[in-house]
């Protein structure tokens, strides 16, 4: 299957875990619940709750992560800040799995990432629990709340904390997505573009090269190459503008010279 890096959503690049109905059936819904469940965010140093049904008036974006990250000897899980260009600012992460989707959002122009954004207090047939999402982001203009984990990894008691978060999202207009892992090969070619991701001066007009060489014409990525007038520097362009989605390739197949490469819809060449 065809993955247009130009024109692919974050859906079309993730495997997502969904909950079945008898794990949703375990929650204590009703036409209350959103006044019983709450969130809890930190904010200027403080603690605040609201139920699920105010979290219109949530200030999302002068919020705090509701955890910390620390690093320790010895310590099992991976934790780090992933710089995003899109927001300007390192972002924390709690596995090599969550730095790998801050990758991704950035990829995808993502304008805000909270980290570990609140605490959710939810009650199901067996009492009451608490999760912890691993991020809310802001994804072409809307919120998207976003759980990472492997899908060898995810528990029945984990598959309850999605299954809260999900309802969570819905009452307040949101997407949800439990992410467990990738498509075929989409990690290692965004991992390789993401090299070039940092803004960087075009003092030989190599970006005017490869888009005159391409035109309106699908071009292998060796051959784009070869058609400028520095093809060693003109490799690193055409990195850099896959990245910035000013054209595009196919993520669900490995990256190489015969890989085939165009210009991206709304480009200049487009017209």
């Amino acid at each position: 299957m065809l993955i247009a890096s130009d024109l692919c959503g974050l859906e079309d690049l993730i495997a997502q875990f969904n909950e079945d109905a008898e794990t949703q059936a375990r929650l204590e819904l009703g036409s209350e619940w959103p006044r019983r469940w709450s969130t809890t965010w930190r904010i200027d140093g403080g603690e605040v709750s609201w139920p699920v049904r105010d979290m219109a008036h949530v200030p999302v974006l002068s919020t705090q992560p509701f955890r910390g990250f620390t690093w320790r000897r010895a310590q099992r899980h991976h934790p780090g800040l992933q710089y995003m260009v899109t927001t300007g600012r390192a972002h924390g992460f709690e596995s090599i799995e969550e730095s790998r989707l801050l990758v991704a959002l950035d990829f995808l122009k993502a304008s805000e990432v909270l980290s570990q954004p609140f605490r959710l207090d939810f009650e199901h047939v067996g009492g009451k629990s608490w999760h912890v999402p691993d991020f809310l982001a802001v994804v072409d203009g809307r919120m998207w709340l976003l759980d990472v984990r492997p899908a060898r990894l995810v528990k029945a008691s984990d598959a309850l904390k999605f299954a809260a978060a999900r309802e969570t999202a819905a009452a307040c207009g949101w997407r949800y997505s439990v992410v467990t892992g990738w498509r075929q090969h989409v990690f290692s070619v965004l991992d390789h573009l993401s090299s070039r991701r940092r803004p960087a001066r075009d003092l030989l007009g190599m970006r005017e090269q490869v888009l005159s060489a391409l035109g309106a014409q699908t071009m292998p990525f060796g051959q784009l190459a070869e058609s400028t007038s520095l093809p060693t520097v003109a490799r690193a362009h055409i990195v850099r503008l896959l990245w910035q989605r000013e054209l595009g390739v196919d993520l669900g197949q490995p990256l190489l010279d015969r890989s085939p490469v165009w210009a991206a819809a709304g480009s200049p060449e487009d017209g």
